[in-house]
């Protein structure tokens, strides 16, 4: 079977020699591409385990074949299956009103009941635990700091099972499932490896921090799932705009593929429907909270710097000439207008109300000017869209449970958002037990994330792998913007937008430590480095399979923190490993 060596899917034409800068980084770990076909390298095969694997298996070849068809969708299924019945157990649990389900359970309910979000009294909580169909919606409209789309989908829940915990958890509970199965699937495209997606999506399933805010009304999964949505709907694309190029590419007599500047820097893609769907869910994004917006032009860059990819590898002389032409405006209309058209369409309830906060502000405060010619409905809106902003970044105010960005990614500074002490508890030496909902990342996993971004990014400048580079545009586009606004309240929870690129780093890493199988076939880790002997591949696979099982091992070790199960204090104690946490 061909490789599918990455560097080989970065495209330069075979015969050209190295800069003598390339040459210079070797010493770090640079290598030359090797010698890889030209429709390999625009679209790289999937990886299949050779007639080895399942002669060890005693499978018979025609089982063999429909094994790996059903692997495809079977194995990320299975594992969305198990965080499905991870997430949903007990979902109603602890019933409480946790952190700022204060805000969001009540907005949601408001809004898909009225249309736009009331004003609540304080001390509401209680009774819509006590007695939820007795709990009146306020009138008066109330003034939000966020957009309506996360409010909407949490608000489908309660529509579902009613004005509840389990109810206003429900929907972020799906998406919280949906996102494994999403990342499974993103990761085997990544890859090009089932196994390797699979090994992804079970990191997702068992992170405490995804697995946590899975479990409550907060705006922060949703967002989360919105942004892996886009990043998916751009590799599809990427993955079919190469077809094309490598389909228009002329053939040779020997029927190989040959690189044809002409075709590569003229054709025209057409319609990418992928892209556009990726506009929407950055849209669907931006519609949640605003830190969408960042991650829409993170992703847009990288989308156009992918388009230069394919069209120099398939002989484009001139690559990024021929995008700008080509591709960019395109681009930009597919994913731009987009994305802010489903952003003023996530606003409907409010615009066709007349009792929204600051819904008649152009007709009374905002009279006259040179923007009267807009409709009062536009002009109120972006009133309001500058009041939140000036809300947002002034938001300078302590909190317990504040943390400065460059702590999450060692998981400095976790934020509790239930925390309940009870006494009389027979199973504690103290007679003291302690019931805690932490929303603290699996540490072994978060970690080990620490070392996969080191070498994602080495690969990325060394190896010039794509891929690398997409993880950490993924995790960059999610976490650098808040290194803007440090003055500003901000909490580690808001890491669990690129949670699942950490993932994707340590598959990538662990894909490593397995490295490739000699003469099978089979190519399950990134780290296309040639022939290894089997002992290399046995060391790496007890090693990688070692770390899996760590992690695993932690998630469990930290379940009652994740889920609120009553446990002695000693306990509880015992799995502050940082006083921080505290």
């Amino acid at each position: 079977m061909t490789s599918t060596a990455p560097e080989a899917q970065q495209g330069t034409d075979a015969g050209d020699q190295p800069p003598s800068w390339q040459q210079r980084l070797r010493r770090f770990g640079h290598r030359p591409r090797p010698e890889t076909g030209l429709r390999e390298r625009l679209v790289p095969p999937y990886a299949r385990p050779g007639r080895q694997f399942w002669n060890v298996l005693a499978v018979p070849p025609v089982l063999a074949g429909h094994l790996v068809r059903w692997s495809a969708w079977g194995g990320p299924l299975l594992v969305a299956l198990v965080a499905g019945v991870l997430r949903f157990w007990n979902l109603g649990n602890p019933k409480a009103v946790i952190f700022d389900e204060t805000y969001y359970a009540k907005d949601a309910w408001a809004l898909v009941n009225q249309g736009y979000e009331g004003s609540w009294p304080k001390d509401v909580d209680k009774l819509i635990l006590k007695a939820p169909s007795s709990v009146d919606i306020p009138v008066d409209p109330g003034y939000v700091v966020h957009p309506p789309v996360g409010k909407w989908i949490i608000g489908f829940g309660e529509q579902l099972f009613g004005f509840t915990p389990f109810g206003w958890r429900f929907m972020v509970a799906v998406l919280g499932t949906l996102s494994v199965l999403m990342l499974c699937r993103i990761g085997r495209r990544l890859f090009r490896s089932t196994f390797l997606g699979c090994l992804a999506g079970t990191l997702l399933t068992v992170d405490g921090l995804h697995f946590v805010m899975s479990r409550t009304a907060l705006l922060d999964l949703v967002l989360m799932f919105f942004v892996l949505a886009a990043f998916g709907c751009l590799l599809i694309d990427r993955d079919r705009s190469r077809r094309k190029l490598a389909a228009a590419l002329p053939v040779d007599e020997e029927g190989l593929l040959r690189p044809d500047a002409h075709i590569a820097e003229t054709l025209r893609l057409g319609l990418r429907p992928w892209r556009i769907t990726a506009g929407l869910m950055l849209g669907l994004a931006f519609a949640t909270k605003w830190n969408g917006l960042y991650i829409l032009a993170a992703f847009g860059v990288m989308a156009v710097l992918w388009d230069v990819g394919a069209r120099r590898t398939a002989g484009a002389v001139q690559p990024y000439r021929a995008v700008v032409l080509r591709d960019l405006l395109p681009a930009f209309v597919s994913t731009v207008p987009v994305a802010i058209g489903t952003y003023v369409v996530s606003w409907t309830g409010w615009i066709v109300t007349d009792k929204g906060y600051y819904r008649d502000w152009a007709a009374t405060e905002g009279k006259g000017g040179s923007w009267t010619w807009l409709p009062d409905w536009l002009r109120s809106l972006w009133h309001y869209e500058y009041q939140v902003y000036e809300f947002h970044v002034g938001l300078t105010s302590g909190h317990t449970y504040e943390s400065n960005p460059w702590s999450w990614i060692v998981l400095g500074r976790p934020v509790s958002y239930f925390y309940e002490e009870k006494t009389g508890c027979l199973t504690s030496g103290t007679g003291k037990c302690a019931r805690e909902v932490l929303a603290l990342g699996t540490p072994l996993l978060w970690w080990t994330a620490c070392v996969a971004l080191v070498y994602v990014l080495w690969r990325w400048a060394f190896r010039r792998d794509w891929r690398a580079g997409a993880i950490a545009c993924g995790v960059a586009a999610g976490w650098v913007p808040w290194f803007f606004y440090q003055e500003r309240t901000i909490f580690l929870f808001y890491a669990v937008v690129f949670v699942p690129f950490l993932c994707l780093a340590v598959t990538m890493m662990t894909g490593a430590l397995l490295g490739p199988a000699s003469g099978t076939g089979h190519h399950p880790g990134p780290d296309e480095a040639g022939p290894t002997d089997e002992r290399r591949r046995t060391l790496g696979a007890v090693a990688a399979g070692v770390l899996v099982l760590l992690i695993i091992w932690n998630f469990v070790y930290f379940w009652p923190l994740y889920t609120g199960t009553s446990i002695p204090d000693t306990s509880w104690r015992d799995r502050m490993w940082l006083d921080t946490w505290v």
